[in-house]
């Protein structure tokens, strides 16, 4: 070995030797010296304190910490002035175990190069009038800066390593109802001191118990596990605390951290923003204060999601500032009462919507970003929503759908049944939220529906290529470019409801829907489920019509039943069975109880038809009432038209000329559409001209032997007016005179539709031909009854047959 590195081993040797042995006089001094030593730990840990330091014992250990010396001070408390009040110790500590840099205790200083705390306990405490027990320690003055880096010059102790083990760690602020309470299981650190503050690198497992900003609404993160590696660090010139962490875990989720707190506020002031990657809703939940989590967990999303999270605000007083943004993608959204599929849309929550205005849920918001989804099979979009005010929640936003029509069958069970055609939706929507639920949204913008095939279940009515329009604007509905088929009808439409938003949901019945309506040809027969009452159907969840509803298509059944429609109709042919009406102007009014006809006027037979009136629904039975006015309608094609108006006796085919008439009736019909057997009540004035009796057999069995020479095939009425009374199944003859060429007679009585019928004829054999030149009325009465008289009566029999007979019971004059 060379003679220099002999010398310099020989230095290096002495060097540690001596250390080694003023070690060990330092350490021997100290337990020699014990109380002396904790004095001067005491004084000097109390240079900064306004209040009661109190250390029970000390014990020092060689080995523990060397080269320094490690003491561990037992039964530690520090207390503030007022403590005897309040009872709230600020550290109550069994274990303090302190590692003492030598150098800078042989100078009369103490620099700690490690400290720990076991089984501790640690509260800063503020009561209800804003004090502290924090106010233990004194405010420090600026010092100015030296530069000898190991000059302590009696100031307060600096801290290396340390580590709290087993310590309970609570920020209790009665004046602001705030509790931040941590079982700290194990937290250590390494402090480092630059000159613009100071750095620490943490390593910590806490247990959060409460991290309330407002007592009143719950807590974050309780009872969650933190653990994980955080930088801290503190800038002397912006009196600043910054915290770091690129995996801190809370609970089962890794976050990124990263928090401000500003101590040279006067309430300091903090800002912390969280990051965490595929977390999942029932966790991120379970993070939030009670008052937040009770809303979210009414939904629920199957799968994880991404968050961004600040909080901001100060810990001396207040609600803490939330921001909170979310990115779901390709997931399933649970709502109350349903779910949304294949969701996509970016989220913000805030409880500051309006700056000055605070932060609580009267000015917070939720707003949804290019929301994508389908909700019972219907895709949407949803460009910008939001929900505002969540004490009286309203939720807006701008709705868009393209998709089948079929589609719309599970959200329309018991309304209708689509089996072809697009429907395509543009609204904007604004909506009270009630129990989590959207009611009573109004709505503006577009529907339209086309190339539809359906069914309208209530009413069993099949409609086919149809299309339509809605309109919303403002208040009211504008219907466009409809078009209506059902079997061979095709129906064009152009509407408006007035107040449409007013009254959808809270008066359906006082809708009053005004269409306008052109149509080539009507076939009545395919509407005929109109005259049926209309159907309830039991729906998976609500039965429809039983009142009125906010959700807008559980409310459909309502309006379509209980709305009104006023309709003007222009159509250019109307069938119904044997029925054709051409030229067909009308006005209808549909109610809920019923339809009331003005003004219909058409052609038919030759001639035409004004006609008034009202069909009112029943359970079993519909109600009509028609005032009706008939003009010049070829009587032959008119009875074959009506199924000869019951009578069976004589038809369309025993009949010639030309009616008009005047009718005031009622009666019913039943859900088929026929009339009901002795309904019909009311009065009719006819007027026949060139009309005949044709082929009527019963009076040509009679003419064979009272009128043999007489055609008796082919009566011809030149005029006839008549007034029968109809009273159920029996028609009122007034008594009236039949001039034809075959015979003259004046007829009065009753016919029977079913039974009853007794018509008394009394028929001069005098032949009318006879007198067919005479024009002068008063000659014609005298000559009428010349001759002889037959008093006939035309009388049911036992069998129910009409058998015509001398009239036996005629009064004599």
């Amino acid at each position: 070995m060379p003679k220099w590195l002999k010398i310099i081993l020989k230095v290096i040797a002495g060097v540690v030797l001596l250390f080694v042995l003023l070690s060990v006089g330092l350490f021997i001094y100290i337990n020699s010296n014990k109380a002396k030593v904790l004095s001067l730990i005491t004084s000097t840990l109390n240079k900064n304190l306004d209040g009661n330091l109190a250390i029970g014992d000390m014990e020092t250990t060689f080995f523990k910490g060397f080269p320094g010396i490690s003491v561990s001070l037992k039964n530690v408390t520090i207390k503030d002035k007022r403590w005897a009040e309040h009872k709230h110790t600020l550290l109550s500590a069994k274990d303090f175990d302190v590692s003492i840099n030598t150098a800078a205790l042989l100078r009369g200083a103490i620099r700690i190069s490690n400290i720990g705390i076991n089984n501790a306990a640690i509260e800063l405490y503020k009561d209800s009038t804003g004090y502290s027990n924090t106010s233990v320690f004194k405010k420090k003055k600026s010092a100015p800066k030296t530069n000898k880096p190991d000059d302590d010059g009696g100031s307060s102790a600096e801290f290396g390593k340390f580590s709290l083990s087993n310590v309970s760690f609570a920020v209790n602020n009665q004046a602001n109802n705030k509790l931040f309470s941590f079982d700290i299981n194990k937290l250590s650190g390494k402090m480092a001191y630059p000159d613009s503050g100071w750095r620490a690198a943490l390593q910590l497992d806490v247990m959060a118990r409460s991290l309330a900003f407002n007592t009143k609404k719950g807590s974050f993160i309780k009872d969650k596990l933190i653990s994980g590696q955080m930088m801290a660090g503190f800038n002397n010139e912006t009196d600043k605390i910054f915290i770091s962490s690129k995996g801190l875990k809370i609970g089962y989720d890794v976050f990124q951290l990263n928090a401000m707190f500003d101590t040279g506020k006067k309430e300091t002031a903090f800002a912390i923003h969280l990051i965490v990657n595929q977390i999942m809703w029932r966790s991120a939940s379970l993070l939030l204060a009670d008052n937040i989590k009770k809303t979210l967990d009414k939904f629920n999303l199957t799968k994880p999601i991404d968050l961004k999270t600040t909080i901001a605000g100060s810990l001396g007083g207040g609600d803490p500032y939330l921001h909170v943004a979310g990115t779901i993608r390709n997931n399933t959204l649970i709502i109350p009462g349903g779910q949304i599929d294949s969701c996509n849309f970016n989220a913000v929550f805030t409880n500051e919507v309006e700056k000055g205005k605070g932060f609580n849920d009267a000015n917070s918001a939720i707003r949804l970003f290019k929301f994508t989804g389908r909700y019972n099979h219907l895709p949407f979009l949803i460009d910008t929503g939001s929900i505002i005010n969540l004490e009286k929640p309203i939720a807006t936003g701008n709705f868009k759908s393209n998709f089948p029509l079929a589609n719309f069958n599970y959200m329309l069970d018991d309304i209708a049944k689509f089996s072809k055609g697009m429907a395509n939706m543009d609204l904007h929507y604004k909506a009270d939220i009630v129990n989590y639920r959207l009611n009573k949204p109004v709505i503006a913008g577009v529907i339209n529906f086309r190339n539809a095939d359906a069914v309208y279940l209530p009413r069993n009515l099949a409609f086919k290529n149809t299309s339509l329009s809605l309109n919303f604007v403002k208040n009211d509905l504008i219907l466009n470019n409809i078009r209506v088929q059902s079997g061979h009808s095709v129906v064009m439409m152009n509407g408006r409801v007035n107040n449409f938003l007013n009254f959808y949901y809270d008066a359906p019945e006082k809708m009053l829907l005004t269409w306008n309506i052109k149509s080539p040809e009507l076939r009545l027969a395919e509407f005929i489920g109109f005259l049926g009452a209309r159907k309830q159907v039991q729906t998976k969840t609500v039965r429809r019509g039983s009142g009125n509803s906010g959700n807008i298509i559980d409310q459909l059944g309502n309006v379509l039943d209980k709305g009104n429609v006023e309709m003007h109709m222009e159509v250019a042919k109307v069938y119904y069975k044997k029925f054709l009406a051409t030229d067909v102007r009308a006005n209808l009014l549909t109610t809920g109880d019923g339809i009331i006809i003005k003004d219909v006027g058409l052609k038919h037979a030759n001639g035409t038809l004004r006609l008034n009136g009202k069909l009112m629904q029943g359970a079993n039975l519909n109600n009509f009432n028609i005032n009706t006015t008939i003009s010049s309608v070829d009587i032959r094609q008119f009875f074959y038209s009506f199924d000869n108006f019951g009578i069976k006796d004589i038809t369309y085919e025993n009949l010639k000329g030309y009616l008009s008439a005047k009718a005031n009736i009622s009666g019913g019909i039943n859900d088929k559409g026929s009339l009901v057997p002795r309904s019909i009540h009311g009065t009719t004035y006819v007027s026949l001209r060139n009309s005949a009796l044709l082929n009527y057999q019963p009076l040509i069995k009679v003419g064979k032997f009272a009128f043999p020479f007489r055609n008796l095939k082919n009566i011809e009425i030149p005029k006839l007016d008549a007034k029968f009374d109809i009273q159920g199944d029996k028609i009122i003859i007034n008594p009236m005179q039949l001039n034809s060429s075959v015979l003259n007679a004046d007829i009065a009585g009753v016919y029977g539709l079913t039974k009853g019928t007794n018509i008394a004829f009394d028929v001069p054999l005098r032949n009318p031909k006879k007198d067919a030149e005479i024009t002068d009325k008063e000659e014609l009465k005298k000559r009428r009854y010349r001759g002889i008289v037959l008093h006939l009566a035309a009388k049911e029999d036992e069998t129910g047959k009409v058998k015509i007979g001398f009239n036996k019971d005629r009064k004599k004059d």
